[in-house]
C-alpha cells in the first residue's frame, strides 16, 4: 500500500513594505491637506482624499507597495502620497516575510529618487560582491552600505553577512542557492540594483576591479570614494555642519594648544621693526565676507581679472618620458600649487548678480581663459545658491559661486591610494590663492565646507565618481558695515 503523497509546501515570499521614518508622523489639516510632522518642523505634502488618509495611516506600521500598485482612485492618490514621502527622505522599506514578521533587511534611502526595485537575477547568473560595498557595526546593527548606493541596508538575520562573505568570491545563483543557508533571491535582486552586487558574464574572468562600473571607477580606491560621498552632500542622509555631536560627550579642545614642557626660546626679540610687507599686510586683511552688496555687484572685469590671477594656465609642458621609467605626460603650471603639476581642478561659476554677464552656470576654460555657459535648469541654479547661502548663515547668496570640482582621474592614474587627501590639499591651496586675490582687489569672500554633488550631478550630467564638487568658494563685491549714529 502506497504511502499517500505529502503535498508540496507552498513557499511564501518575502514582501517589500513602505513606513515612515519612525521620527515623523502624518496628520491631515483643517483645509483638507496632509502633512508631515517632527519636532515643530513640517512637510506640506498636498491634498488627499479621507479614504486614502484613513488608508495612508497604515504607512506609520508599514504599508505594502503592492497595495497601492492598483488602478484604482484610493491607490493612486496613495502611491502619489508615499512618492512624495520618499523624495522628502520620510520613508524607509523593509523586506520581511509576512507570517513570522521575521524582518530581512531595513532599506534606509540615501538619495531622495531611491525607490525599491529589483533587478532581475536567473539560475544561470553569477554575481559577486562590489569592492566599494562596506558591512559594518553602527550601534547595535550591521549596515551594508557603499558609495556607489542609493540605499544602506540594516541586516535583520546575521545569516545574510555568512552569504554576504561568500559573494567575495563570484558564485552562480544555482550554486548559491544550494549551499548559502540564508539565500533570498529577492534580497539579491535589491542589492544588484543598488549596486552592492555585480552581474558577471562570460568574459568577465577574474578582472573584478576593470569590470565594475565604467572605466573611471577603475581608478577609484575604496577609501577614496567613501570618503568623497560621505563629507560632501547628495548622497547620505546623515546630518551635515555644526552638528555638535560630541557636545554632551568631551569638552571643546583649547583655542591654543598648551604648550610644551622645556626651554621656551622667545621670538619676541627677532620681530622687526621695519614696516610690514605689502604681501604680509595682505595676509593680516583676509578674512571671510558672507554678505555682498547686490546695489553694486562685482563685474565681469573684475570677475575675469580674479580668475585670470588666480587659475590661468600660464604654459604647457611634457615630461620626460625616460625619467624613472614614468610614461610621457603633458603637465600645466598656473598660479597656485598642485600636487605633481596634475591640476585636476575645474572651476564652475554660479552667478547670481555680476554686472555684465547673465545669471547661469558657466564653466571656467583656463586655457583658453573664458567662460563657456552650461545649460542648467534655473530651479537647479537656484538650489545651488540657496545651499551656500545657508551654509555661509548669509542674509543672501553670493554673487558669484565658484564650484571647485576635481577630475579624479587625473590624479588618480598616477597617485592611487593617496588621490583623494592630495585633491583636498589642491582645493586647500587654490582657496587660499582665492582668498588673497579677493583681498587685493578690494572683494570679498569665503569658502564653503559643504556641497551637494549629486545636484551638481544633474547640473552638468557629469557622473558623481568622474568629476564633481570637492569645495566652494563665494565671491562678490562685500558689503559695508553700516555707520551706527
Amino acid at each position: 500500500m502506497r504511502s499517500p503523497r505529502k503535498k508540496p509546501t507552498r513557499k511564501i515570499a518575502p514582501v517589500i513594505t513602505a513606513r515612515l521614518n519612525g521620527h515623523f508622523s502624518l496628520q491631515m489639516q483643517a483645509d483638507g491637506s496632509i502633512a508631515a510632522f517632527v519636532d515643530g518642523y513640517s512637510v506640506n505634502l498636498g491634498q488627499l482624499s479621507t479614504a486614502a488618509m484613513d488608508r495612508a495611516r497604515n504607512l506609520t506600521d508599514g504599508l505594502p507597495l503592492a497595495s497601492f500598485a492598483g488602478k484604482s482612485a484610493i491607490a493612486r492618490e496613495v502611491d502619489v502620497l508615499v512618492h512624495r514621502l520618499a523624495r522628502h527622505g520620510l520613508l524607509e522599506y523593509r523586506l520581511s516575510f509576512p507570517r513570522d514578521e521575521r524582518v530581512l533587511v531595513i532599506i534606509e534611502p540615501q538619495v531622495p529618487e531611491y525607490w525599491p526595485q529589483r533587478a532581475k537575477l536567473g539560475e544561470s547568473d553569477t554575481v559577486v560582491l562590489s569592492r566599494f560595498a562596506n558591512l559594518r557595526r553602527r550601534g547595535n546593527e550591521m549596515v551594508l552600505e557603499s558609495p556607489r548606493a542609493g540605499a544602506l541596508f540594516r541586516i535583520g538575520d546575521p545569516a545574510i553577512a555568512a552569504t554576504l562573505a561568500a559573494l567575495s568570491r563570484p558564485h552562480q545563483i544555482s550554486r548559491l542557492r544550494r549551499h548559502a543557508a540564508s539565500f533570498n533571491l529577492d534580497l539579491l535582486e535589491l542589492l544588484l540594483d543598488s549596486q552592492f552586487l555585480l552581474k558577471l558574464d562570460a568574459k568577465s574572468g577574474d578582472g573584478l576591479r576593470v569590470n565594475e562600473g565604467d572605466g573611471n571607477l577603475v581608478l577609484w580606491d575604496f577609501h577614496d570614494l567613501l570618503f568623497h560621498t560621505r563629507s560632501t552632500e547628495g548622497r547620505h542622509a546623515n546630518p551635515v555642519g555644526s552638528t555638535f555631536a560630541y557636545a554632551s560627550v568631551v569638552s571643546p579642545l583649547p583655542t591654543v594648544r598648551p604648550p610644551w614642557p622645556g626651554k621656551k626660546i622667545d621670538l619676541q626679540k627677532f620681530s622687526n621693526s621695519d614696516p610690514i610687507s605689502p604681501f604680509a599686510t595682505l595676509l593680516r586683511e583676509r578674512h571671510s565676507v558672507r554678505d555682498f552688496d547686490d546695489a553694486h555687484p562685482v563685474t565681469l572685469a573684475e570677475l575675469a581679472r580674479f580668475l585670470d590671477t588666480t587659475a590661468r594656465v600660464l604654459s604647457e609642458w611634457k615630461s620626460d618620458a625616460n625619467f624613472g621609467g614614468s610614461p610621457e605626460i603633458t603637465y600645466s603650471t598656473r598660479p597656485y600649487p598642485a600636487a605633481g603639476s596634475a591640476y585636476e581642478l575645474e572651476l564652475y561659476l554660479a552667478v547670481s548678480n555680476c554686472e555684465g554677464l547673465a545669471r547661469g552656470l558657466y564653466h571656467y576654460d583656463a586655457g583658453g581663459h573664458a567662460l563657456v555657459a552650461i545649460g542648467a535648469s534655473a530651479q537647479q541654479l537656484q538650489a545651488l545658491l540657496a545651499a551656500a547661502e545657508f551654509a555661509m548663515d548669509a542674509s543672501g547668496p553670493p554673487q558669484v559661486l565658484i564650484t571647485i570640482a576635481a577630475r579624479f582621474g587625473r590624479i588618480s592614474w598616477k597617485y592611487s591610494s593617496i588621490a583623494y587627501s592630495l585633491i583636498l590639499k589642491d582645493v586647500g591651496s587654490l582657496i587660499q590663492t582665492f582668498y588673497l586675490a579677493a583681498t587685493d582687489m578690494g572683494l570679498g569672500g569665503c569658502a564653503i565646507g559643504s556641497t551637494n554633488i549629486d545636484l551638481f550631478a544633474k547640473m552638468t550630467e557629469l557622473e558623481f565618481h568622474v568629476e564633481g564638487p570637492v569645495g566652494q568658494f563665494a565671491l562678490g563685491r562685500g558689503r559695508k558695515p553700516e555707520i551706527q549714529d
